[in-house]
């Protein structure tokens, strides 16, 4: 288990601490996502874990023995950037097998593991081909490979996949999860895109101005986000409190206790002519999956809303009803289950 404790890291010429007292456990086996905005001092933790950042306060340790003045090439974690680093005058297998050679493993074991990296990330027969002549996808799993050809026990990523685009992103995403969980490693990803943070982690934590805002399972943030400014940054499109937050609350059967603040998907209101909620179309944007619109509902305010493509879609200024769907919904701040969980 790596194991950090109230890690402060302050850079002389800043006012306030890059990261401020954060603490953080991450479980052999398990891949935590650490999600912030630029500046949240995400990249600075994974930095200071990996030993490039002197510690102001606090403790980082790996299965119980404090890591306090080990270099980083000794603490047996590997790190992978967002642009990879790999070396242009070295062939892909010479990438992949950079550190098993300085490590003087023999030629046919260096071989042998190359390969089964290379099948591992999904680049078999890759080995001779030039690293200049690759995609920007096909560069990332090189390095991705060649951070695991020294079976790290800790493999570090800094916004891996942040130089793609999106849909390559999502892609790779998603492969990313399969490799590192078919090699049964452990892994802390920095990050400031929360689809990359769902589809490849286990945990998540959040940061935000240097500070852990909150940490968990990915299926326990996302259910229940601290506060209003860590929901809107998960992608929930509206945040309600007070009353507004329980008119909608009670119109989709979820009770009237609306703790600190209902958080909802743009899909969790929907167009339906019994709908409990009545307002008037605001505006209306016809996309590739559904008809996005902002209504103002009555005793809830501006929210946001889809409608089916099927149906002739809404105008400006037309009333319409609305059918809350609950389980696109989260309490702020409430780890139970979700408002429309029986």
């Amino acid at each position: 288990m790596l194991t950090v404790r109230d890690l402060t890291v302050r850079f002389d010429d800043a006012d306030t601490a890059a990261v401020d007292h954060v603490s953080l456990d991450l479980p052999a086996g398990d891949v935590l996502a650490v999600l912030g905005p630029s500046g949240s001092g995400k990249s600075t933790l994974l930095r200071a874990v990996a030993g490039l950042e002197p510690l102001q306060t606090g403790s980082v340790a790996y299965d119980g023995h404090d890591l306090a003045g080990c270099p980083t090439h000794k603490r047996g974690f590997a790190l992978m950037f967002q642009d990879g680093q790999l070396f242009p005058h070295q062939t892909v297998a010479g990438n992949v097998g950079y550190a098993l050679r300085l490590r003087r493993a023999r030629s046919a074991e260096v071989a042998h593991k190359v390969e089964e990296l290379l099948e591992l990330v999904g680049l078999p027969g890759f080995g001779a081909r030039n690293t200049t002549a690759l995609s920007g996808g096909e560069r990332q799993r090189v390095a991705l490979a060649r951070a695991l050809a020294v079976e790290p026990r800790l493999l570090l990523l800094d916004e891996p996949l942040s130089a793609l685009d999106r849909g390559l992103r999502e892609r790779l995403a998603h492969d990313l999860r399969d490799i590192l969980v078919a090699a049964g490693t452990t892994a802390l990803l920095v990050t400031h895109d929360q689809e990359e943070a769902f589809a490849v982690a286990d945990r998540m934590a959040l940061m935000r101005s240097g500070r852990l805002v909150q940490a968990g399972t990915v299926g326990q943030v996302w259910r229940a986000p601290a506060d209003p400014e860590a929901a809107r940054f998960l992608g929930y499109a509206t945040v309600l409190v007070g009353a507004a937050a329980a008119r909608v609350l009670e119109a989709g059967g979820g009770g009237s206790d609306v703790g600190q603040g209902l958080a909802l998907r743009r899909s969790a209101l929907r167009v339906g002519p019994a709908g409990p909620l009545h307002g008037r179309v605001l505006a209306a944007r016809i996309t590739p999956g559904a008809v996005r619109l902002s209504v103002d509902v009555e005793g809830v305010g501006e929210v946001h809303a889809v409608g089916d493509l099927e149906a002739a879609p809404p105008a400006v200024g037309n009333d319409v009803h609305l059918v809350p769907d609950l389980t696109r919904a989260a309490r702020l701040g409430d780890p139970g289950p979700a408002p429309g969980t029986p």
